[in-house]
């Protein structure tokens, strides 16, 4: 939550699908503790955007599993975070433009 918060200060915290959800103009992040691994999920477009650094970790269409027993990858965490916010301020100008 801290490396979250730090990477998004003027993101929200609430629960979405029974998960802690960081939300800034949609969802950002969600996350889930679970017996063998973290799960995060960034959606898609924050998966396919680092593909390459999340090789290293099982994960699905919108989403990736830190092992437990392994530190987490923080510096990793913090830069998806904030290519999610990035991306979501962006859609948020889009959207306006097209209200106007």
């Amino acid at each position: 939550r801290v490396i979250i918060r730090k990477a998004a200060p003027k993101a929200e915290e609430t629960i979405n699908y029974a998960m802690p959800t960081f939300t800034l103009n949609g969802n950002l992040v969600h996350f889930a503790a679970y017996k063998n691994h973290i799960g995060f999920y960034p959606t898609p477009s924050g998966i396919d955007a680092f593909k390459k650094e999340l090789s290293l970790y099982k994960g699905a269409k919108g989403s990736v599993q830190f092992p437990i027993d392994k530190p987490l990858p923080w510096a990793l965490i913090t830069k998806i975070v904030k290519f999610r916010v990035k991306e979501n301020l962006e859609k948020a100008v889009i959207k306006m433009k097209k209200e106007k």
